[in-house]
């Protein structure tokens, strides 16, 4: 392998965006075509085919002079070429490993659109541990990529449970009418189906996991009434794929203030009010509305903002027809880690091991 580079910025913005637009196409088309070979290993046409895009990803990354991308790609085909030869059978584990490439490099590229330099490091790291893929013994590869997406996925253990608050008659009364408001939101969209659910499972789970940091109920009601502001949105901003314009950047920001306003009226629910008013915040300071640094902000918000971090790539699935992935949303959300509490994190992949280890499901996402 040539040596990595360990940094990149744009340096043709013109170039940059005709990868970049053409990826958008690319990266469904893969996961599609690696779901068929799933369904059909044998079947040389589908096999012809990914050989085919991830040859033209290659080739236009050359073009476009995003030179780092080419040894991962190069990484992929050594592992396609391997399975239409007949020596590696193509099975979940190869299907995982390629499918968490391809996300990364999506992740990436959405990154320096920012026009931020940004670090290759983990990017390097993950094309290297591709490659043996390419040259392991056939009987070594499975093992080798499950490896490879457990490093990926990041299982930490942490923490113990505490104890969960009791809702008084009135509080159950509000988290009553709060959930109805997140239902409300989720019966939008078909996109959203299970979406309250999901959230609330995962949110509870990971207090526990952190040994019960954030009252329970609290949480509950922000879990709940979070996203209800983007019901005074345009619908069609809820599902924008893509970059923003300047001013529907402004307008998707004020969403989580008129969800905490509402919460911050009824009394007992401050705490509630004040998690969903920051959970877009981000401890490096870049987060909306305030631009709070990491020690500013609460715990709930932390988590919430993980949690909702997940449900955005499940709603990227729905919108491109692909089967909702808890492993590559999993591993998306650790891609992202620099946005988020690194406590929290640990917190939330040691719950999504549990899942996996237990064979329980996330309502919607298999």
């Amino acid at each position: 392998m040539p040596e990595a580079i360990e940094h990149y910025r744009i340096e043709d913005e013109e170039s940059f965006a005709d990868f970049l637009y053409a990826l958008n196409d690319y990266a469904p088309r893969a996961a599609n075509l690696l779901h068929l070979l799933r369904q059909q290993p044998m079947d040389v046409a589908v096999q012809a085919e990914l050989m085919r895009l991830f040859h033209t990803i290659k080739g236009d990354a050359g073009l476009c002079r995003l030179y780092f991308v080419e040894p991962l790609v190069h990484a992929v085909e050594d592992i396609l070429a391997r399975i239409k030869s007949g020596e590696l059978l193509f099975g979940a584990a190869l299907e995982q490993v390629v499918l968490l490439a391809v996300d990364r490099l999506e992740l990436l590229i959405a990154e320096l659109d920012s026009g931020r330099a940004v670090a290759l490091r983990d990017f390097n790291q993950l094309t290297e541990a591709l490659h043996p893929l390419g040259q392991l013994p056939p009987a070594q590869v499975d093992e080798a990529a499950w490896q490879l997406v457990k490093q990926l996925t990041g299982f930490v253990p942490q923490g113990q449970a505490g104890q969960q608050s009791v809702a008084t008659p009135a509080q159950q009364a509000d988290l009553d009418f709060f959930h109805s408001l997140g239902l409300q939101f989720e019966q939008r969209s078909a996109l959203f189906q299970g979406r309250t659910e999901r959230n609330l499972i995962l949110a509870m789970a990971c207090n526990r996991v952190a040994g019960m940091p954030i009252d329970s109920l609290q949480l509950e009601a922000a879990v709940y009434v979070h996203d209800v502001g983007m019901m005074f949105l345009p619908q069609e901003l809820w599902l924008r794929q893509g970059r923003m314009s300047e001013d529907e950047r402004v307008q998707l920001a004020a969403h989580p203030g008129w969800a905490a306003d509402l919460l911050a009226r009824m009394p007992g629910w401050d705490m509630a009010a004040r998690i969903v008013r920051e959970h877009h915040e981000r401890p490096d300071g870049r987060g909306y509305p305030a631009g709070k640094p990491g020690g500013l902000i609460c715990d709930g918000a932390k988590l919430l903002a993980i949690i909702d971090t997940f449900e955005a790539v499940i709603l990227k699935h729905g919108q491109r027809q692909q089967a909702r992935s808890l492993l590559r949303a999993v591993a998306e959300v650790n891609a992202s880690e620099a946005q988020f509490d690194p406590k929290w994190i640990a917190c939330f992949n040691q719950v999504v091991r549990e899942l996996m280890q237990q064979g329980d499901a996330l309502p919607h996402v298999r």
